[in-house]
């Protein structure tokens, strides 16, 4: 039976070998629900860039540049990091460059696996599918805050392993952690959510509706895939 791990932090990486599993990586608050949302509106690729002046250079190739730095949208930049500037019109058949505090390094740090796939509660049944039918072991790999844990982060994967529960084995305790949460909070897990740190930290920026939005699980069946470096969905 295949195996299923959890990276609680980016920082931790270097424990596990990722060349032969599929690694799922995810920052609900608010990267890869940014992404997944992109992509359900067309947008042609999402190319994750690790720092801000990589970003900013491409601009002048036709790339739209978005990014955040502490929540914040970055000066100068065409678009922050609310998954609500990804759902119109004017990103479709759009190239993307996309740099973030936390999503966009922990894709860095996974880049070497045998594939990588981009997870969100917004495409959460498309990403448990792929899993279930496909060849490779699993890492969740989540992005955390600054190279510490968070909690939202953690229910992602708790999910993940709640619907793949009979048919994949937890690799060690960090599965079964990630899956106890995740039974505590899903009847409401933007109440459970209340008082963790990105949570508060989101709140002082007054965009509630964005993280109720990236708990909603289901609205899309995109599965952004990383390729070259490149995020598509072929």
């Amino acid at each position: 039976m295949k195996t299923i791990d959890v990276c609680l932090s980016p920082e931790l990486m270097h424990l596990y070998h990722v060349r032969d599993r599929t690694i799922v990586v995810v920052d609900i608050l608010r990267a890869t629900s940014c992404m997944v949302t992109a992509f359900a509106h067309g947008v042609e690729s999402i190319t994750p860039v690790a720092d801000l002046n990589t970003c900013r250079m491409m601009k002048s190739k036709g790339y739209i540049i978005s990014g955040e730095r502490d929540g914040k949208k970055v000066q100068g930049f065409d678009k922050g990091n609310s998954p609500y500037e990804y759902a119109g019109s004017d990103i479709r058949g759009k190239r993307i460059a996309f740099t973030t505090t936390n999503g966009t390094q922990a894709i860095e740090k996974s880049k070497d696996a045998n594939k990588v796939i981009i997870g969100s509660f917004l495409n959460l049944s498309t990403v448990v599918k792929y899993l279930l039918f496909g060849e490779n072991n699993v890492l969740i790999v989540c992005a955390g805050w600054k190279g510490k844990v968070n909690l939202e982060d953690t229910l992602f994967a708790g999910a993940v392993i709640d619907k793949l529960r009979n048919h994949i084995e937890p690799d060690c305790d960090a599965p079964l952690i990630a899956h106890d949460l995740y039974t505590r909070a899903k009847g409401d897990m933007v109440t459970y959510l209340s008082n963790s740190s990105h949570v508060k930290r989101l709140d002082k920026l007054d965009i509630h509706k964005d993280i109720e939005y990236c708990l909603t699980p289901d609205q899309f069946d995109v599965l952004p895939k990383l390729k070259n470096g490149v995020l598509t969905l072929s």
